[in-house]
């Protein structure tokens, strides 16, 4: 759709179990990855836009496990509401 052109590319917050060693270098290099941080056998990152580069950097790894979760976009994030003053003086 035209409209898809427009919008933020979607984040998402990645999580993959591995047999073995995560191929971490492969990942970062991968096109729209980032924060990679690896844990045992397990690899946490940000994927914006397109799985594909990441998806091309897990080959010839045998994956077990992984979970991907969307994070709001930042133009849709809400800031924190600020603290309400009693209206009265404190002290």
């Amino acid at each position: 759709m035209l409209l898809d052109m427009f919008q933020e590319p979607r984040i998402h917050r990645v999580e993959v179990s591995f047999v073995g060693t995560p191929p971490a270098g492969k990942v970062e290099r991968a096109s729209g990855v980032s924060e990679v941080a690896v844990e045992g056998s397990t690899l946490r990152c940000l994927v914006c836009g397109s799985f594909q580069p990441f998806i091309e950097a897990l080959g010839g790894h045998e994956v077990v496990d992984l979970t991907s979760v969307p994070l709001a976009s930042p133009a849709l994030r809400t800031p924190p509401a600020a603290p309400r003053s009693g209206g009265r003086d404190e002290g």
